[in-house]
């Protein structure tokens, strides 16, 4: 259990949003679906759990939709079954490592969220401007992630149209006809069963297109949601403490003020050292932001590793 934890703190530590995306929707599964569902559901709470999953997930109803604001982006980390689970985090990491080989870290957190709010939008205007949903807007809701994972695959088949990935049984495949694919089974399956996940991965499907297109141009959508979260993780980073120090040189004399000077030197010489370090890792961070983790030296590997264990 250590180590498993050990290595969600290092997904952190080391700046992979892809993976840290991921982390967190393993987290909140186990959390939810878990965690919170199997004890509830033994001390006779099914129904609190319930209200809770239901918070977190998206209502198509408007006014339901007014009392929790958050679950527009709550709802992109929740998922209530683990295949949904699995199969959305397996696509998100097949495609977001070609999204960060070629354009780095950031383009994958831009893609993810605008997706999943693209998504969300389109699931609730849909469901409530036709016909054939009326019957369940008042009751239905949206969970998953699916929404910002086809916004990544469908933003990396519009980049690299002809990487291509190996199917089981089909061979070397075109990621373009991969995204093709799920695109018009998403549309195929919008008045069916999960129509309103479908009308979700439509959503994403068209940003991830729009996304590309516009960076493409030079007009990078991602800028807005990486500036939010690093203004939000500021009030979460340490504050700098000033240590002030007194020294009477009268009452101790010059052997003393000699070894204060010595002192001082070796505390500033340590502080010089505990800076270059940081700045060290600093740049190793800012580097896979822009190219990836893969982009590394395996001496700046080693440096963000022994970071992580102080």
């Amino acid at each position: 259990m250590k180590s498993i934890l050990d290595d969600f703190k290092m997904a952190f530590r080391s700046g992979n949003i892809l993976n840290q995306i991921i982390v967190i929707n393993v987290v909140v599964f186990i959390a939810i679906n878990t965690l919170l569902s199997v004890f509830m559901t033994l001390g006779g709470q099914r129904e609190l759990y319930e209200v809770i999953y239901n918070y977190l997930a998206l209502p198509s109803n408007t006014n339901t939709l007014l009392t929790q604001p958050q679950s527009l982006i709550t709802y992109m980390f929740l998922h209530r079954g683990i295949f949904h689970t699995l199969f959305n985090m397996l696509f998100l990491y097949w495609f977001g490592r070609i999204i960060t080989e070629y354009l780095g870290q950031n383009k994958i957190l831009g893609l993810y969220v605008w997706g999943g709010i693209a998504g969300g939008l389109l699931y609730i205007l849909v469901y409530n401007l036709f016909p054939f949903y009326q019957g369940v807007a008042e009751i239905a809701s949206l969970a998953g992630a699916s929404a910002g994972v086809l916004a990544v695959v469908v933003g990396a088949a519009t980049f690299q149209p002809d990487f291509r990935v190996n199917l089981i049984l089909l061979g070397p495949v075109k990621i373009k006809y991969i995204a093709a694919f799920v695109v018009i089974s998403s549309l195929y399956n919008s008045i069916g069963s999960n129509a309103g996940g479908e009308i979700a991965h439509l959503g994403g499907a068209l940003l991830g297109y729009l996304f590309m297109t516009q960076l493409q141009k030079g007009n990078d959508w991602s800028k807005p949601v990486v500036n939010f979260i690093h203004w939000f993780k500021s009030f979460f980073k340490p504050q700098p403490k000033i240590k002030v120090s007194y020294k009477n040189e009268e009452k101790f004399g010059t052997k003393t003020k000699r070894k204060s000077s010595g002192s001082r030197r070796t505390k500033t010489k340590a502080k010089s050292a505990e800076t270059s370090s940081q700045a060290e890792i600093d740049a190793i961070l800012d580097k896979i932001s822009e190219k990836g983790y893969d982009a590394l030296s395996k001496e700046e590997k080693q440096k963000l590793f022994n970071a992580s264990k102080q």
